[in-house]
């Protein structure tokens, strides 16, 4: 199965191939609307866009008339052409469901700025998404992980606090990227996420051993990593080797090199502490609507799948320990 990471790298690597000058800017100006109209975050304009290019790549390909974006849209049968395409690719129905997501709205957008007379996406069926439940790290491997790094070094203070802030308060990779020193109030244990899914800003909570953690790294881990820079200093919480931002893909090869002590087997993102850090407070008994505020959800529906994650655990417990539980029986 390929996943959003893959396809998006995909994309962007397709990308230096070109289109039409009329198409190229019929999708910058679809990737502005997106920005400033429906006020979407740059994470999702820039997957929207690299997969509509996908599409109308794709067409190319098969040589079919890209240009029609903008003198009429392509039929019907070149968009399920392309959802079979994905299938056989092994893209996942999730990725393709967001895919197919992107090209309504291009052809809607297409549609109201008389670029196309009809939207070829109407009684295109999306597919059903997977009934996947979120990966979840058990308490004792959230430990582990948390333990791994050598606090006696600069970097190892910062991967230290990056991984206890990133469990502690459910925010995501790109939200703890994001932040700058002025975000994190230790003294009333929270944290400031200004660019949230959708750039929507929320307060997030930490407990005691983030705080420690971060309150080492600012006094001593991060004036050194500063110290290794010579350029001006934006504030930025969690700085890289070089003094500079640590970036997304930083994260991701620091939680990597971590994720090794905590488990053997399991094949997980940065992503994985923020679903442990849902189901471990529903586990424990914290109230859904508290949870959906802490993690900036703003649907209940989208918490709801962690109550059916601490469900399986429930019942695989049951069926471990109660000696009536089993089929046998």
């Amino acid at each position: 199965m390929i996943d959003d990471t893959s396809s998006r790298e995909a994309a962007e690597h397709d990308n230096c191939i070109g289109l039409p000058a009329e198409v190229d800017s019929a999708l910058d100006s679809f990737a502005a609307f997106l920005k400033t109209t429906k006020n979407d975050s740059s994470h999702t304009v820039k997957a929207y866009r690299n997969d509509v290019f996908q599409f109308l790549q794709y067409q190319a390909e098969t040589n079919a008339d890209v240009t029609s974006v903008t003198h009429g849209a392509p039929a019907r049968a070149a968009i399920r052409a392309f959802i079979s395409y994905l299938y056989h690719q092994g893209y996942r129905r999730s990725s393709t469901a967001r895919k197919i997501a992107a090209i309504r709205a291009f052809y809607r957008w297409c549609v109201s700025c008389d670029l196309v007379t009809v939207d070829p996406t109407a009684g295109v069926h999306t597919p059903r998404r997977e009934g996947r439940l979120p990966k979840v790290l058990r308490t004792d491997e959230v430990a582990s992980l948390l333990a791994a790094p050598d606090t006696t070094v600069p970097d190892g203070m910062r991967d230290k606090a990056l991984l206890e802030l990133l469990y502690a308060s459910g925010v995501r990779a790109g939200e703890a990227q994001a932040l700058n020193i002025d975000d994190i109030d230790l003294e009333n244990y929270d944290v400031r996420v200004r660019q949230g899914k959708g750039d929507k800003e929320r307060l997030a909570m930490i407990g005691d051993e983030a705080v420690e953690a971060i309150d080492a790294y600012l006094l001593a881990g991060r004036p050194a990593l500063r110290a290794k820079s010579s350029r001006h200093d934006d504030g930025a919480l969690f700085l890289n080797k070089y003094g500079q931002r640590l970036s997304d893909r930083g994260i991701r090869r620091i939680f990597d090199k971590y994720m090794l002590s905590a488990s053997q087997t399991l094949k997980v993102t940065p992503h994985v502490l923020r679903h442990s850090f849902a189901t471990h407070l529903l586990d424990n008994g914290a109230d859904l609507r508290a949870v959906q505020e802490l993690l900036g959800h703003s649907s209940l529906e989208t918490t709801q799948i962690y109550t059916h994650v601490s469900r399986e655990r429930v019942l695989k417990v049951y069926d471990s320990a109660h000696p009536r539980s089993g089929p046998e029986h």
